[in-house]
């Protein structure tokens, strides 16, 4: 949803033109047996939750089992990376050029926040960061991205809806 509603961040330089992708090739990095890889999801805005965690589940066997091809590995218009399961709590994800966007998610912790009537309550916080190329992707849009990707984290039922 964030990236249909910015469309920039799933945007391209190509030359001294920018291209905007009319599909969503969502690369998500995952553990393989010889070190980080990028396969790609292709078409992701076309499925559904169950559909993205079979296709998350079977590209990241088949780098666990060092059969990833090269296929798998192209033409992503953006990426996902989720430090968090390594531990991390807050990284600069690198950008895989051409795409002008990746989404960096961070390991999931307590944390004491202020609630309502200002008491203190235990919440579980994760923090994002998206890396994004400023020759397409401005400050505004970035952060409206990240504010978009918090909500459809926060309330995951409205995406299931499509409301």
């Amino acid at each position: 949803e964030a990236l249909h509603a910015f469309p920039a961040v799933n945007a391209e330089v190509r030359g001294t033109d920018v291209v905007y992708k009319d599909h969503y090739d969502v690369g998500v990095a995952v553990g393989g047996g010889k070190g980080l890889v990028v396969p790609v999801i292709r078409d992701a805005d076309g499925l559904s939750f169950a559909g993205i965690e079979k296709e998350i589940g079977e590209l990241a066997r088949k780098a666990r089992e060092n059969r990833i091809t090269l296929d798998d590995l192209a033409g992503g218009t953006f990426t996902i990376s989720n430090g968090g399961i390594y531990g991390s709590l807050l990284s600069t994800p690198i950008l895989n050029p051409p795409q002008s966007g990746i989404l960096g998610l961070h390991k999931i912790e307590k944390r004491a926040v202020v609630g309502e009537g200002d008491q203190i309550v235990v919440r579980p916080m994760m923090y994002l960061a998206l890396s994004y190329d400023h020759r397409i992707v401005d400050g505004r849009e970035a952060v409206s991205f990240l504010v978009k990707v918090k909500e459809a984290i926060e309330d995951p039922e409205r995406l299931l809806l499509e409301v």
